[in-house]
C-alpha cells in the first residue's frame, strides 16, 4: 500500500488526458520540462553561492574608530598671529 503501480499510472494519465485534452498536452509537458530546469539551475546556484560564501562567526565585527582628517591650519593664540604681521603684542 502506498507504491503506484502501472495500473495507478495508467489511470492517472487517462484522468489527464481527459482534463486537458490532446492537443494542451505537449505544451504542459514542454512547460513542466522549463520549470523542472530552471529549478535544477536556481538550486546548484543557491549550492555554490553558499559554498562560496565565508562562514559567518558568531562574534560581532569589532567597533570601528572614526577620525577626523587633520585640520590644515591649526588656531594660533592671538599674541603669535600679531607678531607675523609684524605688529607688537599688547603689553598688560
Amino acid at each position: 500500500m502506498g507504491r503506484i503501480g502501472v495500473r495507478e499510472l495508467v489511470l492517472i494519465a487517462i484522468i489527464v488526458l481527459i482534463v486537458f485534452g490532446a492537443r494542451r498536452l505537449p505544451d504542459i509537458a514542454r512547460s513542466l520540462g522549463k520549470s523542472a530546469r530552471i529549478l535544477k539551475s536556481e538550486t546548484a546556484a543557491m549550492r555554490a553561492e553558499s559554498a562560496a560564501a565565508p562562514p559567518r562567526g558568531d562574534e560581532p565585527e569589532p567597533p570601528r574608530t572614526i577620525q577626523a582628517p587633520p585640520a590644515e591650519t591649526a588656531a594660533k593664540p592671538a599674541q603669535a598671529q600679531q607678531q607675523e604681521a609684524g605688529g607688537t603684542a599688547p603689553q598688560p
